[in-house]
């Protein structure tokens, strides 16, 4: 394993508080696991360009605008990951399939198995959605 890789996270919220998920497609690790989309920062991209980029590019997605919301470090076996999770409601296009991979608008969070470092901020999710 070389270095922590910058990932970009986007969490994109409905008016009704669902967020979309994506599954890891075949010949990926965790193939199979449900994860909000995103992807790596290439070298001297910043985060949210990044955000725009793999929105666009696996499920022709415009991102116009997202807030940072926190970040998280995972040690996956075959990675180090540095996650930039970011909160979007302002977003143009239906998601489209573009990397085969099979996607999911959810309320409460149905679909199994979840990536590991996903788990943790589900809670976190509902508070923001659904705040006390």
């Amino acid at each position: 394993m070389s270095g922590i890789v910058d990932v970009a996270v986007g969490v994109l919220i409905k008016p009704n508080g669902d967020v979309l998920l994506g599954q890891r497609p075949q010949g990926k690790p965790y193939a199979g696991y449900w994860e909000f989309p995103g992807g790596k920062v290439d070298p001297g991209e910043t985060i949210f360009a990044a955000l725009q980029r793999e929105f666009m590019e696996e499920l022709g997605l415009t991102i116009h605008s997202a807030e940072e919301w926190c970040g998280v470090e995972y040690v996956y076996p075959h990675a180090h990951v540095r996650l930039h999770f970011y909160l979007s409601r302002d977003w143009q296009g239906e998601p489209q399939s573009l990397e085969g991979q099979a996607f999911a608008w959810q309320g409460t969070v149905g679909v199994e198995p979840l990536l590991p470092a996903t788990i943790p901020l589900l809670g976190w999710l509902d508070e923001l959605r659904y705040p006390a």
